[in-house]
């Protein structure tokens, strides 16, 4: 039998070792990160670009009860972050602004999802749509992603007013998952982010004029039938352009995710045997 880990061993081991983890990643950002915290009341002059997220989509696999605590955690969260400054070099952590998601904090039980992709309901829960919409605007910058997770491989649900590609979200657990990029040129850019009546908003703002503009597209996307399950799959590149010239392309994710909900309504392409 494989010895346990001791994290595994029990419930409270398992407490500590997270625990143990959160003040770990703490003294190392202390010591060496530097982490991005400052910020300016004034908008930065140059909008690099921005996006706006729908907050309530009316799934049926999601309560309305959770998806108003989602929207709730956001106009908790959003403020934290609104106008700080990722100065050249600093590196932007969205936990370190966010903090623990906790009911003292004001908090409420919102959607999550598992390791294992299954939904759950977890206080902070829905947090995730604020780290996607930061990652959506860093995707058209220079800035370097440096820390992102992926949810597993799972396509939860059908597409529903979906404004950017499927794959290109982000996974965040306190503080052991964080959403992270980093300042490698010489300007200093700026975050806008505020809750409407109906859209979480965002802004990504310069110092400079932008060089150079970024798309952020999905190619070759399908459903495939694999021994009698179907899979969402595409490829998401990132293009750089300068005056409408391609500079470079990056492929961004590969997707290959278990779709989970009725795909009697997609058109799915039976892999050939």
């Amino acid at each position: 039998m494989a010895r346990k880990l001791f994290c595994e061993i029990s419930p409270l081991t398992y407490k500590i070792s997270y625990e143990g983890h959160i003040l770990k990643r703490k003294i190392t950002d202390t010591l060496r990160a530097n982490i991005s915290k400052d910020k300016y009341d004034t908008k930065l002059p140059y909008v690099v670009f921005e996006h706006q997220s729908l907050m309530r989509r009316g799934l049926r696999k999601v309560p309305v009860p959770v998806e108003e605590a989602k929207v709730k955690n956001l106009q908790i969260a959003a403020p934290k972050v609104n106008r700080v400054l990722i100065k050249p070099g600093e590196t932007f952590s969205f936990w370190n602004l966010v903090g623990r998601c906790t009911v003292q904090n004001g908090y409420q039980s919102g959607l999550m999802v598992a390791n294992d992709g299954e939904l759950k309901k977890g206080t902070g829960g829905g947090l995730c749509q604020f780290s996607n919409l930061i990652h959506w605007m860093v995707l058209h910058s220079p800035l370097d992603v440096i820390e992102k997770y992926h949810h597993e491989q799972v396509d939860m649900f059908p597409d529903s007013d979906r404004q950017v590609p499927f794959g290109s979200g982000t996974s965040i657990v306190y503080n052991y998952l964080d959403y992270r990029f980093k300042n490698n040129t010489s300007t200093t850019y700026q975050l806008i982010t505020y809750v409407g009546e109906k859209y979480l908003h965002g802004e990504l703002r310069a110092s400079e004029t932008p060089k150079n503009t970024y798309e952020v597209q999905m190619i070759d996307e399908k459903f495939i039938e694999e021994g009698g399950q179907v899979y969402r799959c595409g490829k998401i590149f990132q293009y750089v352009l300068n005056n409408g010239n391609l500079i470079s392309e990056k492929l961004i994710k590969t997707n290959h995710a278990r779709v989970a909900y009725d795909t009697s309504n997609l058109k799915v392409v039976k892999q050939k045997s």
